[in-house]
C-alpha cells in the first residue's frame, strides 16, 4: 500500500475539506453558516455540497422555520470514515521520514 493510497480525490478541493472540516466537528451547519465560514458564493457551495452528497458523504436536510426555508447538512457515517481516512493519509504524508 502507497503512502497517498488513502488520500481521497473528493476532498481535494479546499471547500470541500472545509465542508467537511466544519461538519465532522459539528452536529450539522446550515448553509448560511457554511457560506459565512468558508466566505464563498452561493452557487460555489451548493455545486461542492452537490458532490458530497451524491458520494453520500453528507445528509442534507430541508425544513422550515416559521416560513422561511431552512437547509441544513450533517456529515454521513461514510463520509466520517472517509474523511478520518484521508486526514490520517495526509498525516502520514507529512510524518513520511525522507529517505
Amino acid at each position: 500500500m502507497g503512502i497517498i493510497d488513502n488520500i481521497n480525490k473528493l476532498f481535494d478541493h479546499r471547500i470541500r475539506l472545509g465542508i467537511m472540516s466544519i461538519l465532522v466537528v459539528n452536529e450539522d451547519a446550515d448553509f448560511n453558516r457554511l457560506k459565512e465560514l468558508l466566505d464563498v458564493t452561493d452557487g460555489n457551495l451548493a455545486s461542492h455540497i452537490k458532490a458530497l452528497e451524491q458520494a453520500e458523504y453528507i445528509l442534507v436536510e430541508k425544513s422550515f422555520i416559521g416560513r422561511k426555508p431552512n437547509t441544513s447538512y450533517s456529515a454521513t457515517k461514510l463520509g466520517r470514515t472517509e474523511f478520518k481516512k484521508h486526514i490520517e493519509a495526509l498525516e502520514k504524508l507529512i510524518q513520511k521520514p525522507r529517505t
